[in-house]
Parts: C-alpha cells; structure tokens; sequence
C-alpha cells in the first residue's frame, strides 16, 4: 500500500507565509524559507507553495522565492500562484519547484492542463480545486475563493484527470482553516470519481482528522497549515500517531 503523505501549506502574501479562516481574515505566520527547512526537517513527506494573491493581483509567482526554498530543503515541493502558460512552468520548473498547481488558468483555459502534462508530464501537474458546498451541491471558485462558477467539483475534477493532471489537490472553503475536520464525504466521492491521487485541504484541526480522511475520506495525501505553522501539532507526532493507528506513512 501507498504511504500516506503529510503535506504543510505554504500561503504566501507579500514574501510571507499567511493563515486566514474560510479564506478570510489573513494573519503572519513567518518567514517561508525557514518554515520550509523546518518542516523538511521534521519529516514532511512534501511541501506546497500557493502565492494566494499572485491571480488576484494578475501577477506572477515569486520565482526568487522559489529558488531560495529550493537551496533548502530535500523533499519536493509543489508550486501554484499565478501560473498561465507552458513559460511559467518551464521557469518554475528550472527554479528548483518538482509539482506546479494549477487553479483559476485552468478553469479558464483548460488547454492549458494538457499542454502542460504534454510538455512535462502529468507527474508535475497537480490540479488544484477552491470548492464549496451550498444546497448540496460543490461548486468552483476562483481567484483565491473570490469568484463562483457553476462548475461542478466532481466533474471537473475527472475532466482535469482526463486532460493529464497528476493529482487533485480539493480545499473545501467551508472547512478552510475552521480546524473541525476535513470534508469526507465529498473526498470520498472525489477518490471514487477519480484515479489519480486526492490530497485533502481544508479544516485540519487534530490528529485525529488526519485519522479520519484517510479512512472515511479515502484522501491519498493531507495537507494543513495552521497547526503546523503556530505549532499545535509537530509532524513527527503526527506521523507517529497515524502508524500506531495502522495507516501506512513514511517514518
């Protein structure tokens, strides 16, 4: 079986690493270059990086960012912010990131996700998906949760699947930074709608939850931020936690 990977955002605004609720209300969490190296250090399996305000702002991702990051840490890391062409990723790619994220240039141009994994594989592209729930139905946002389309999340996500995209990276906004748990259900019926890898964003809070998407949400990877960042859970502990519990992660 597949290890199960733990994975600590990196939100960035302002060359700062940045935690809000609900996609809302954005507090400092410190410098990304030492958060990196730390969480490296103590085990995560992978990082990911979301210049959060790059789309918004029409600007591109912060590449000297990304290169210093690169210069420090050994496990690989996942890059996403503002990136609209094949250029961008190429440039990434060669400034040390492993993975780009995909999110708003996909729903606009979905070309653009085919091109990509044609170019440099699907293995690099992680299609990254802002959702949230009303009435029953998940639908997608853009623009860091400003903007709501009528997409449909789960079929957008086995369209994206199907153009080339590696692996779904889904954040529920209704969960996002509430610390109640990850949404389950519809990580289940993403996993079951897809075959490619789901990792889990969005409302980590305990160990337990990690625990629990793993189970219950089918998810492959989890990712958080602000248990990691103000230091309420340390991934060793964590890691730890889940072997004990029988699910299968890297020691």
């Amino acid at each position: 079986m597949l290890a199960k990977r733990i994975i600590p955002c990196l939100d960035i605004k302002d060359g700062r690493t940045v935690k809000g609720v609900n996609f809302e209300n954005l507090r400092d969490a410190g410098d990304p270059v030492e958060l990196a190296k730390l969480y490296a250090e103590e085990g995560a399996d992978e990082l990911v990086f979301l210049d959060i305000t790059a789309t918004h702002e029409k600007r591109k991702t912060l590449v000297a960012l990304v290169e210093r990051i690169a210069a420090n840490i050994n496990i690989p890391f996942t890059v996403g912010g503002g990136i609209s062409s094949v250029e961008d990723v190429y440039v990434l790619l060669q400034s040390g990131a492993d993975k780009i994220s995909l999110n708003s240039a996909a729903v606009r141009n979905s070309k653009l996700i085919s091109d990509i994994a044609e170019k440099f594989g699907s293995q690099c592209l992680v299609l990254a998906i802002d959702a949230k729930e009303k009435d029953g139905k998940w639908n997608v946002f853009l623009n860091g949760g400003r903007l709501e389309t009528e997409l449909d999340l789960f079929e957008w996500a086995k369209e994206g699947e199907q153009r080339g995209a590696g692996e779904i990276l889904f954040t529920s906004m209704n969960h996002d930074g509430t610390k109640n748990g990850f949404a389950n259900n519809a990580l289940k019926q993403l996993s079951e709608t897809v075959n490619i890898p789901v990792i889990a964003s969005g409302g980590a809070g305990t160990m337990q939850h990690f625990y629990d998407t793993f189970t219950e949400g089918k998810s492959d990877a989890a990712l958080a931020a602000s248990i990691f960042h103000f230091k309420e859970i340390a991934i060793r502990d964590l890691k730890s936690y889940l072997h004990q519990k029988g699910i299968t992660v890297r020691l």
